[in-house]
């Protein structure tokens, strides 16, 4: 898949409902399979890893939102805020699909973890021969990489207003919160998964 279907520039606006549809049902679903054995849900929920060492605050939720040039447009993940530099772990163990360097993305990696495939953009670094590269981090596609593993650092590339990382997850190819699954991995280490 292509970086531009994975981030559209504008949706009209019968999309950007339909955003919100599509994400409803990919969370019911996966609301439903961690249904289907709760303490082996719950167990595997508790090994996933929030990816910034050094959270400063989020700074623009899931959804649609007023962009930072002031027109509404869909955001298909979560900004979180961290000083420039900071460590940027990998969420859940997988295999490198993609690494990305464009304008929109800026420099990232898209890793997919079975059903779910997370997207890290705004890092900090190069990408050069199609491998990423930041401090001791190198990483190219097919290259798998263990939860949580350092994957990169906070950066201000592509489309980006400051330092941060802009998270996105799908679930079986329908973007989903990525709040979601942190208040998951929260309820399930409280034991309420």
């Amino acid at each position: 898949m292509r970086l531009r279907e994975r981030f559209p520039r504008r949706l009209p606006l019968a999309m950007v409902t339909a955003l919100g549809a599509v994400t409803a049902a990919a969370v019911a679903l996966h609301g439903a399979l961690l249904q289907l054995q709760p303490a082996q849900a719950r167990n595997m929920w508790t090994r996933g890893v929030f990816p910034v060492v050094s959270f400063a605050g989020y700074t623009s939720h899931f959804g649609t939102r007023t962009g930072p040039w002031g027109a509404a447009e869909p955001h298909y993940g979560l900004d979180i805020a961290a000083p420039m530099g900071s460590p940027i772990r990998n969420w859940w163990g997988g295999v490198v699909d993609s690494v990305i360097n464009d304008g929109t993305c800026g420099l990232g990696l898209v890793i997919r973890s079975g059903e779910y495939e997370h997207i890290y953009c705004h890092l900090s670094g190069s990408v050069s021969g199609g491998v990423y590269r930041s401090g001791p981090v190198a990483i190219r596609a097919g290259q798998a990489v263990r939860t949580g593993e350092l994957i990169g650092h906070v950066g201000v590339t592509g489309r980006s207003t400051g330092p941060h990382l802009h998270w996105g997850m799908r679930f079986r190819d329908a973007w989903v919160d990525p709040a979601l699954v942190l208040r998951t991995m929260a309820r399930a280490r409280q034991g309420a998964v």
